[in-house]
């Protein structure tokens, strides 16, 4: 079962290796430096299991690297590289211990919500862009505040879950397997970049500093203390889900001023 989902998973990583380089040479995109550092920081976390949407997201939104719009697809394509790194060191290492029934169906998953939601991204009003992403980050605020006060696990050693629940996990699928995120990300990351509506510089910065600081988180550092790192990254993305909020709100109130106006004019 690892080595079905080994290969696949392989041929994913060439596929969007070659679809990234190509695009990034026919632009003549160049990394962005900045980018390349918070991609070193949040995959090195993200390694050791605090996770790098939420951060990477606030730290868009404050710079404001890229337009509230590319902040998703920008971001998913910049990380999915250190994902992927992610992926075949935890397969080889853990994969053999997960239930393959929830292992494939949680893969397969996300690998078709990633294909038909990269579409819709960017065909979607910016405001409603920034709801989900506001939304996005209230609950990843909250995921990380239940886990500090050990209301939520941060990890365990459960390799299966029983039937409903393994269905549950399937049908309402959250990114915690590396694997599945990384042939999710492929998938998706390939349609964003034919679609184009992203920042490569940007997207070149995350995934080279993230991939090296993934193989030092996990083959150097292992496990460190995160709790105190948790509480300011609480703060931050609750700071960028009100921000987010804000934005959707007078973005949607603008849409519907345009929207009087014209019904007026007809």
């Amino acid at each position: 079962m690892l080595t079905a989902l080994l290969v696949p998973l392989s041929l994913a990583i060439l596929a969007f290796a070659f679809v990234l380089a190509r695009s990034a040479i026919a632009k003549h995109a160049m990394p962005n430096f900045e980018a390349g550092l918070v991609g070193a920081i949040v995959s090195f976390f993200d390694t050791l299991g605090i996770g790098s949407f939420a951060p990477t997201t606030a730290w868009m939104k404050f710079r404001k690297v890229v337009p509230d719009r590319l902040i998703p697809p920008t971001m998913l394509v910049g990380l999915t590289p250190p994902a992927m790194a992610q992926s075949i060191i935890f397969l080889i290492i853990l994969g053999v211990f997960v239930d393959p029934v929830l292992l494939v169906g949680c893969v397969i998953a996300l690998l078709m919500g990633g294909l038909l939601g990269a579409p819709l991204v960017a065909k979607t009003r910016v405001w409603i862009v920034q709801l989900v992403v506001a939304i996005a980050l209230l609950l990843a605020a909250a995921a990380y505040t239940m886990t500090n006060l050990e209301l939520f696990p941060g990890g365990g050693t459960a390799s299966s879950l029983p039937m409903t629940l393994t269905i549950v996990a399937i049908a309402a699928n959250f990114p915690i397997m590396a694997g599945g995120a990384a042939l999710t990300g492929a998938g998706a990351s390939i349609r964003h970049i034919m679609i184009g509506q992203i920042d490569l510089r940007i997207v070149l910065g995350l995934a080279i500093g993230g991939i090296p600081a993934v193989l030092v988180a996990a083959f150097i550092v292992g496990t460190m203390p995160l709790e105190i790192l948790r509480w300011l990254v609480i703060v931050v993305v609750l700071y960028a889900a009100a921000v987010m909020f804000r934005a959707a709100w007078l973005g949607r109130r603008a849409g519907k001023s345009v929207s009087e106006q014209a019904a007026m004019v007809l």
